[in-house]
């Protein structure tokens, strides 16, 4: 199956191309597009929100995941594939869920363009499961049973510090293909990186003053790196964006003890998730259930009325405040 996956992909890989080449203008320019701006194709949301936080009305930036798409089911269409053979800077985060990416790029023509794989920018984190078969309950220590695994977890972004990063990444990146703006995207950078501290400093208020430490994730948990940015203990039903459909009923029964225990009064689960672990916890323990979002999508409304990074990680702080109180 993989085999034959592989092929379809490179087949619709060569046809793109061929379309791109037929349907695109020879006389493109290295370093601007027809509109005289740059272009930059991003393939989640934070890259696209970070990339025009600094750009502003200087670029020209493409966000290929549909807003209001899961994250982890995306293929490139023709379209999404002819507007990487074009662009100026190409960002991407790398991993697992970007293995697409690999074969696109061996494949296309266009040897200016510059790209970005942005796990390169920042230290990794391994991925850790969640076991609690033979997990003992009277010497448990919050977040202690979880136990790593060779797997990075790509979740980079859900870092503040790991996007102060990532946005000087891409600000340099702007500022070598793209001079004569250099001097706007440095002032929009500095803004935008002030901002970032400011949120991180306000989390960090928060669980310096919170009664509690631990979270509680009746969901998926794509949070290793912002739990690890502020010494945060987690508790969750599947590690990292497994692919798992069920916790086990171990897991459940731990997690609804836990939470009964430490009197937890939020339980979170992910957007574009049903929740339905996170109520059945609630359903059992009286815990609050509150979305916390990893930033890496947005839903076509939040999209519409403007979301940011920022406003989303607001939203999570906010959130955060209620889960340690």
């Amino acid at each position: 199956m993989k085999k034959l996956l592989s092929f379809a992909l490179s087949l619709f890989i060569v046809l793109a191309t061929l379309f791109s080449l037929s349907s695109c203008s020879s006389e493109k320019s290295e370093s601007k597009n027809d509109s005289g701006k740059i272009s930059v194709v991003t393939t989640i949301f934070p890259y696209y929100d970070f990339t025009r936080s600094i750009a502003g009305d200087k670029s020209d930036i493409r966000l290929l995941l549909s807003p209001g798409s899961e994250p982890h089911s995306y293929d490139p269409s023709p379209s999404d594939i002819v507007a990487i053979e074009n662009c100026d800077i190409f960002i991407y985060n790398g991993g697992e869920s970007d293995e697409w990416v690999e074969s696109v790029l061996d494949s296309i023509e266009n040897k200016n363009m510059k790209v970005l794989r942005m796990m390169d920018y920042v230290d990794l984190l391994y991925e850790q499961s969640v076991d609690h078969e033979e997990h003992d309950h009277e010497e448990h220590n919050e977040g202690h049973d979880h136990e790593h695994v060779e797997e990075y977890d790509e979740h980079i972004w859900t870092s503040i510090k790991n996007a102060e990063k990532l946005t000087t990444a891409i600000y340099e990146e702007l500022s070598f293909c793209d001079s004569e703006n250099k001097t706007t995207y440095s002032a929009n950078k500095d803004i935008y990186l002030s901002e970032l501290k400011a949120l991180d400093s306000e989390i960090t208020d928060i669980v310096s003053n919170a009664k509690r430490n631990t979270v509680v994730f009746g969901d998926r948990f794509p949070f290793l790196y912002f739990v690890t940015d502020y010494s945060l203990e987690y508790e969750c039903a599947f590690p990292g964006c497994s692919s798992e459909t069920e916790p086990s009923i171990s897991t459940v029964t731990h997690m609804i003890d836990f939470t009964r225990e430490h009197q937890v009064p939020v339980v979170f689960y992910l957007e574009f998730s049903n929740g339905k672990v996170a109520k059945l916890i609630s359903e059992d323990t009286g815990a609050k259930t509150m979305r916390f979002s990893s930033c890496h999508n947005v839903t076509k409304d939040e999209f519409a009325d403007g979301a940011t990074y920022i406003s989303l990680m607001e939203q999570n702080a906010n959130a955060l405040k209620e889960a340690l109180n």
